[in-house]
């Protein structure tokens, strides 16, 4: 029976608490309305002083070097109309130059603004992975029938159930933008989709059937309610099934795993497109979906290597062996090269193409974010190349733990790079947000799993492939 001991828990504590406090600092740190206020106050007091000077001439040739319209106030002077003429002229311009810079003013007081909440939404997304790529794992192994991962089942359902968790981070973050306090989604803009407003535009415009409030907050607690709900009740299930014995419960599950397996296999990729490649909403891309997903299901396969490896360091779990390890670090090792596949796919067909429409998203990657860029593609796919893809790599648990965190550290950049150009562009950054928010939800992860792990026994006494998987060789 595995042991919560109180040295975990105090670490979960102490995660939790750093974190919160420094998303607080984070949220808290960013610019607030008051800057827009005074960027409006000076704007209007610069108006104001244009008129003053359109009632002085001598003060506006002073104050504004300019041959043209100074000439033309010196020579013709305060009556002359073609002065006025000019004089208004002038003022347009100005004031068109002023709605411009004060645009530009607001979009980038809106990214730093996002800053917070788009870390908060990388974190989210990044251990919403774990939880819901530990849970598809799961049911591919009860859809698949396989008897070798029986012994871990447990393992996978601790961790699954901990998907409750960023799924409330993540229904906090919908909501919180459907309300406008936030711009992560730029489609939810006031106007963004109403031909009569200067916000206007035609492209998000077009796409207005499926990026709309109601529909998009529908969407998410689907994913929410049948993600969680189809977790919870294989647990329910399992923990009868040792009670019970027999195989009805198996079968019970069986079903439900195989109605998983078609959801997750749509929902992977709307919810990715929902929440991820939206904040983008000009740019598109068929492979976007199984891009995220592969992203996504690695670093399940990473964490739940670890957790196996302290696990049976910790000698909690003796019918697990090398065997077992080898085979689970195979997993992460060929999805670890099946992103990179969907990652060059996705990438050379744009660059190749290239249509102004498509390679905006690359350019400012390879602009901005272009160091972060390149790390995060060597940590996801040559770390794994190099440490475990030979058959004896993998059954080392100390380097299948040190690749397993090198990918772990690489998929959170890939979401970092996913989210943050769209929502916040030059104005990224790692400080309070981005650590506080891995903080929590890593404390969180300790204390929840934990617990789960240690609520029931670690191996299923009546599944009908539990000898198997304690026989199970290579």
């Amino acid at each position: 029976m595995f042991q919560f001991t109180s040295k975990a828990k105090i670490l979960a504590y102490v995660l939790i608490a750093l974190g919160a406090v420094s998303l607080i600092i984070g949220f808290t740190s960013v610019p607030g309305d008051h800057h827009a206020e005074g960027h409006d106050t000076e704007m209007h007091a610069e108006a104001g002083h244009g008129d003053a000077h359109a009632e002085d001439t001598h003060a506006e040739e002073a104050h504004h070097d300019d041959a043209h319209h100074g000439d033309d106030h010196a020579e013709e002077g305060h009556g002359d109309a073609h002065a006025a003429a000019g004089d208004d002229h002038g003022h347009a311009e100005s004031h068109g130059a002023h709605g411009d810079h004060d645009a530009h003013a607001e979009h980038a007081h809106h990214q730093q603004q996002n800053r917070p909440w788009s870390a908060f939404l990388v974190n989210t997304i990044f251990f919403l992975a774990i939880g819901i790529g530990s849970i598809f794992f799961l049911m591919i192994q009860y859809v698949a029938r396989a008897g070798w991962t029986v012994g871990m089942f447990r393992i996978f359902e601790a961790v699954g159930l901990f998907v409750a968790i960023p799924l409330i981070g993540m229904l906090i973050i919908v909501f919180t933008g459907a309300a406008d306090v936030h711009h992560i989604w730029h489609w939810m803009a006031d106007g963004i989709m109403d031909p009569e407003s200067a916000n206007y535009d035609a492209i998000i415009a077009g796409k207005e059937g499926y990026l709309n409030n109601t529909f998009f907050i529908i969407r998410a607690v689907v994913y929410a309610a049948v993600w969680f709900g189809v977790i919870y009740l294989v647990r329910k299930n399992s923990l009868k099934e040792d009670q019970e014995g027999g195989t009805k419960r198996y079968h019970k599950i069986f079903k439900i795993a195989a109605f998983f397996t078609v959801f997750y296999g749509v929902t992977s990729s709307t919810s990715a497109w929902d929440w991820i490649m939206s904040i983008d909403t000009h740019w598109f891309s068929t492979l976007f979906g199984w891009y995220t997903f592969a992203g996504m299901f690695v670093t399940a396969l990473a964490t739940l290597n670890l957790l196996v490896v302290f696990l049976r360091f910790n000698g909690y779990t003796p019918w697990l062996n090398e065997n077992h390890q080898h085979d689970l670090a195979k997993f992460m090792f060929a999805f670890s090269i099946f992103w990179t596949y969907l990652w060059f796919s996705q990438f050379m067909l744009i660059w190749y193409s290239n249509i102004p429409e498509e390679v905006t998203y690359y350019m400012q990657r390879f602009g901005q974010y272009n160091t972060l860029f390149l790390i995060m593609v060597s940590m996801n796919f040559i770390a794994p190349v190099l440490l475990v893809m030979s058959r004896d790599s993998k059954r080392v648990m100390g380097l299948v733990s040190f690749t397993a965190v090198i990918v772990l550290v690489g998929h959170w950049l890939d979401h970092f790079i996913m989210i943050m150009p769209g929502s916040v562009g030059e104005y990224y950054g790692f400080g309070w947000a981005e650590i506080g928010g891995f903080m929590l939800y890593a404390g969180l992860f300790i204390l929840v799993v934990f617990r789960n792990l240690a609520n029931a026994p670690l191996l299923q006494k009546n599944h009908p492939m539990v000898v198997e998987s304690k026989h199970f060789t290579l």
